[in-house]
């Protein structure tokens, strides 16, 4: 979480963009059996809540 603070409100929006297409990428690669790593779905919905979580904060102190 330290490292999600230290970024601009850019960054963060990008970062999420580029998560949330692994996460689909993932999907469907799951869908079609090419995918080997089955808990990189779960650590890439932990990276996307962290940093919803990281924009909200930022929104509310605002």
């Amino acid at each position: 979480m330290s490292d999600l603070e230290a970024k601009n409100d850019k960054d963060l929006v990008k970062d999420l963009a580029d998560k949330r297409e692994a996460f689909r990428r993932f999907r469907f690669g799951a869908a079609g059996s090419k995918t080997r790593n089955v808990k990189e779905g779960r650590d890439l919905r932990k990276d996307i809540a962290r940093i919803l979580t990281e924009i909200n904060k930022r929104k509310i102190k605002n």
